[in-house]
């Protein structure tokens, strides 16, 4: 697998936010940085489609002037651009080879618009690397919001998803707050399913206690990293998407699916990723 971070670019400043996210992300793992551009038809719209190389030569230089404000900001870093053609812009981002897959999100207009909505939904749900998603109104995390957040099903936590947000908090020196979300069971009375009128105490022992044992394997593995452990009564989504004000970086799971097809994200992470208030990281797992 190559250990760089990819940043694909459409021209909009949604990936010229992304751009400079995955490089402070490469400079701060020590990898190199790759901008690329998967190339449409949608080009030829800002060119002579008469004129292959008209297109090309307005590709090469929206790459290499986002390059240039990429290095302005980390002198030092290694820069590579390259264009994705042959195919569609799915597939190619979504087979691009790399350690981390970054895209801009909520693109309005730009050089192609090509990561808005729904291309950019299809590339995370399928891509085989954990893929961030930035927007460009998303401000740069500040002192106080250095918390990474990640989403746990404590009914099924994933050690991959665990790892990648545990690996992400010791790289940042930061907290990781491990949120989970419930609901109070219903009961059966006469006016139906309504919720129960007992003291809830018991629930909530027993979805924290969960929750401390879905993390608690990863506290040794990663001893310098301080977990908070946030179980609270509301939904899946709500619970990380409430938590996520403060973060620096939110992290959630995605199931891998058997055909490309089918490949979807799950509900939890879907409305993660339109309503965190923070870039997120979807990181597929089995």
């Amino acid at each position: 697998m190559t250990t760089d971070i990819l940043a694909a670019i459409d021209g909009s400043p949604e990936s010229t936010a992304a751009a400079l996210w995955a490089a402070d992300e490469a400079a701060s793992r020590g990898l190199a940085l790759r901008l690329v551009h998967a190339q449409t038809w949608l080009d030829d719209i800002h060119a002579d489609p008469g004129q292959p190389e008209d297109v090309r030569a307005l590709t090469a230089r929206m790459l290499a002037e986002t390059a240039e404000q990429v290095q302005r900001q980390h002198p030092g870093l290694e820069v590579r651009t390259e264009l994705l053609s042959g195919g569609d812009p799915v597939d190619l981002l979504a087979a691009a080879d790399a350690e981390l897959l970054v895209l801009g999100s909520r693109g309005l207009g730009g050089f192609t618009g090509l990561l808005v909505g729904s291309v950019g939904l299809a590339v995370t749900a399928r891509s085989d690397c954990p893929t961030v998603l930035v927007r460009a109104a998303q401000p740069v995390a500040t002192p106080d919001a250095r918390e990474v957040v990640v989403g746990v099903d404590t009914r099924e936590p994933s050690d991959t998803v665990l790892d990648f947000a545990f690996r992400q908090a010791a790289l940042r020196g930061t907290p990781l707050r491990a949120v989970h979300g419930w609901t109070p069971p219903s009961v059966w009375g006469y006016a139906g399913w309504v919720s129960p009128q007992i003291e809830s105490t018991q629930f909530q022992a027993l979805e924290a206690e969960l929750l401390h044992a879905a993390v608690a394997g990863w506290r040794e593995k990663f001893p310098e990293v301080e977990v908070i452990e946030d179980s609270r009564v509301d939904t899946g989504s709500g619970a990380v998407v409430d938590a996520s004000a403060d973060a620096a970086l939110v992290v959630v799971g995605r199931r891998r699916r058997p055909l490309p097809l089918s490949a979807r994200l799950g509900p939890v992470a879907h409305a993660v990723v339109h309503h965190a208030h923070a870039p997120v990281a979807v990181v597929p797992h089995d």
